[in-house]
């Protein structure tokens, strides 16, 4: 198995930007980012994305961004929930898999993410799983606030070294979807260092870690689109959980709203185009600009040279 990219992270002390993407729109100007600062990306997709994009298609496009891209590239699935859904994204590519049984018993957690473990392993990929388990919406998956939990840091231990994971998913309080907060927003940077000492040499992730910038809400409400009370993770908490264990911090919420922003005011000043390639790269363009930004918070700008 070749280095993994989150090993390097662990060790300079930074986290690499994972974003989720589902058009190859998305795909090229997350990379645009990327290149742009110097900085290592993983590319996510989600069990939903790889419908919508079809395998195939999604193969190609993995091969083909491997041979435009300059810095370091990894695909990733993000949120597999079975077995099948792992074994599909091998198939078409992906470099790592996280799959999710953080809803089970640990047990059975430990029993399904081992066996993934295996099989990805064989195949020279590498595994995230999720100990504990986040609210809120993203794609296919669901949880309500009263079925969130924290990360048990004295299971950590227990788990990666009974499933041989490579990497894993935390919960100390952020959240899928763009509403995360409706109050004072807060991470428990407690569980995260308790965390960190039982398993000092396993890259940690963040999940539902999108900003949901104030701004950018400010401007899709000017442009009609209903998102009053969204809000995301402070940047200040995000830096500050780069510099510790967490090597991967995700995107895809920050995404989504870009994208609309560019859509809408392209539209807006354009209102009588209907070349979709120019809202469309107005989109990208805010896509590019917003995780350049990520790059530079979480320490991953210019670790590409290096």
């Amino acid at each position: 198995m070749k280095k993994y990219l989150l090993k390097d992270a662990l060790e300079k002390g930074y986290a690499v930007g994972a974003f989720n993407f589902g058009t190859l729109e998305v795909l090229k100007a997350i990379i645009a980012s990327a290149e742009l600062t110097s900085a290592p990306v993983i590319a996510q997709i989600s069990e939903g994305a790889l419908k919508f994009m079809g395998e195939e298609y999604l193969k190609q496009i993995i091969v083909a961004a491997r041979k435009e891209c300059k810095v370091p590239l990894s695909f990733h699935l993000d949120h597999g929930t079975s077995f099948e859904s792992v074994k599909k994204a091998i198939e078409i590519g992906c470099d790592s898999v996280m799959i999710d049984a953080s809803m089970l018993p640990f047990e059975d957690n430990i029993k399904i993410t081992k066996n993934v473990v295996d099989y990805a392993h064989e195949k020279g990929v590498f595994v995230e799983a999720e100990l504990g388990s986040l609210a809120g919406i993203e794609d296919n998956i669901k949880v309500d606030d009263d079925k969130s939990c924290f990360t048990d840091p004295s299971q950590a231990k227990e788990f990666v070294e009974r499933t041989g994971v490579d990497s894993l998913a935390i919960a100390i309080g952020t959240k899928h979807g763009a509403y995360k907060f409706g109050g004072e927003a807060k991470l428990r940077f407690d569980i995260l260092e308790a965390i960190e000492k039982e398993i000092p040499t396993t890259p940690l992730v963040l999940h539902g870690a999108s900003g949901v910038d104030a701004t950018a809400v400010d401007r899709l409400l000017e442009l009609g689109v209903d998102i009053k009370g969204a809000k995301g993770i402070p940047d200040e908490f995000l830096a500050e959980a780069a510099k510790k264990h967490v090597c991967k911090i995700n995107g895809d919420t920050d995404l989504r709203i870009a994208l609309l922003i560019g859509i809408l005011h392209n539209v807006e000043e354009n209102n009588k185009n209907i070349d979709y390639r120019k809202y469309l790269t107005e989109g990208m363009a805010e896509i590019t600009q917003l995780c350049s930004k990520k790059h530079a918070l979480y320490g991953s700008a210019n670790q590409a040279k290096k």
